[in-house]
């Protein structure tokens, strides 16, 4: 698997990952993420900001995700230089549960070390247990829960050093 920085030309294919993942979990009534957030124009600019990265199998694009150095939405509390934040992690439907969510956690991880960040982290919905059970059997430890609206989300981090 090969990940990389997200080019320009990449955008429409990012959109596609996170548009399929978005329909399954809304099928699923799980729905996540709003048009505007994973729409084209969205995703374009960020990753005309260098924040997508993508993990190919040859040719095929099997899987994205957002990773940023501030994330004062979810994090504010976090001192500034300390952390990497991975957001927008969606994979294919064609390749789900052949690793390649434990191929961009790595990665980030390893990204995040690399850049001096101690810690790697990341939230998600907190009644989503099989991405719990995901990032709990990767190494991240649940550092508290927030709410967020009528939603609660469970924020996870992970040393970089470990």
């Amino acid at each position: 698997m090969n990940i990389q920085q997200a080019h320009t030309s990449d955008a429409q294919e990012i959109a596609s990952v996170l548009q399929e993942a978005a329909q399954w979990l809304s099928d699923g009534g799980r729905a996540l993420w709003s048009g505007a957030e994973i729409g084209h124009e969205r995703v374009l600019r960020d990753t005309n900001s260098g924040l997508f990265h993508v993990a190919r199998e040859g040719e095929q694009l099997a899987g994205v995700m957002k990773f940023e150095l501030e994330d004062p939405i979810f994090w504010p509390e976090i001192a500034p230089g300390t952390s990497a934040f991975v957001h927008k992690l969606a994979v294919r439907r064609a390749w789900a549960k052949k690793g390649v969510s434990t191929e961009l956690l790595s990665f980030a991880r390893a990204h995040a070390r690399a850049l001096g960040r101690p810690y790697l982290r990341l939230d998600c919905v907190a009644d989503r247990l099989g991405l719990r059970n995901l990032y709990e059997h990767f190494g991240f430890a649940l550092h508290s829960s927030i709410q967020k609206g009528a939603v609660s989300f469970a924020r996870y981090e992970l040393q970089t050093t470990q």
